[in-house]
């Protein structure tokens, strides 16, 4: 009767840690949806900001230095940004 016992402790041990795992899975699995989401956003923005930039640099109305160093410190932080999600999805 013991080792049923201890049989049923094990069984129950082992489903306590599977619904542990589980909902940890699916807390991961809403993190990474996120992520992706966020990258979406992020690139669709350094798009836009990447033909504006272009456009900024034919017509020749930058010649600010000052905005010109703004719109390269938004496209270098929406780079990081990307890298360190990217980074985080690959983990």
């Amino acid at each position: 009767m013991e080792v049923l016992n201890e049989l049923n402790d094990k069984v129950n041990q082992l489903l306590k840690r599977y619904a542990t795992l589980e909902a940890e899975n699916k807390k991961l699995k809403a993190t990474i949806e996120a992520l992706s989401s966020k990258e979406k956003q992020m690139v669709a923005h350094i798009a836009s900001l990447e033909d504006r930039m272009v456009s900024v640099n034919l017509n020749g109305t930058v010649t600010d230095d000052s905005e010109k160093a703004e719109m390269r410190h938004q496209l270098d932080t929406l780079i990081a940004d990307i890298d360190r999600i990217l980074n985080t999805l690959n983990d």
